[in-house]
């Protein structure tokens, strides 16, 4: 009887194991890397002035937290506009996940202070650009890895 009831729920155990393997879903792709993407309008004319200050300052803040482990890396994506006030260039910077995201926030700000100086110089450093470019918006995308079946 013991044997019975020990083959029995034994036979059980074994059919739920395999139930449960089998609901596993296994899809074609994984999540990779998290971009922030700032799209921004330069303005008519102010190319070229807009990429003088992406080649120095920009970089140099993006090199410093690459160095630092905060980001992974960065890119520049320039683009027609499809109407005059249509962004016409994208930073993007790629970090490994959200929660490193949020996470290093706090080390992101402290490198920004030492490489592009104070708030008030931060803040100057805008107004002047305004006549460069205008930022329309921000954007946080999730990479999509596509793994073969």
């Amino acid at each position: 009887m013991k044997t019975r009831l020990l083959g029995a729920a034994l036979a059980l155990s074994l059919v739920l194991l395999g139930l449960s393997v089998y609901a596993q879903v296994t899809r074609p792709y994984h999540p990779g890397t998290v971009w922030t993407i700032q799209f921004i309008h330069v303005k008519p004319g102010m190319d070229t002035a807009y990429k003088d200050w992406l080649a120095t300052d920009w970089k140099k803040e993006q090199d410093a937290l690459k160095a630092q482990g905060v980001i992974l890396g960065y890119k520049i994506l320039e683009t027609e506009g499809h109407s005059p006030n249509d962004f016409n260039m994208m930073l993007m910077t790629e970090v490994k996940d959200l929660a490193t995201l949020e996470s290093t926030e706090q080390k992101a700000d402290a490198l920004t202070q030492q490489v592009m100086g104070p708030d008030e110089q931060q803040r100057q450093g805008y107004k002047n650009r305004e006549a460069l470019r205008e930022p329309l918006g921000v954007r946080i995308a999730r990479e999509v890895v596509l793994t073969p079946r």
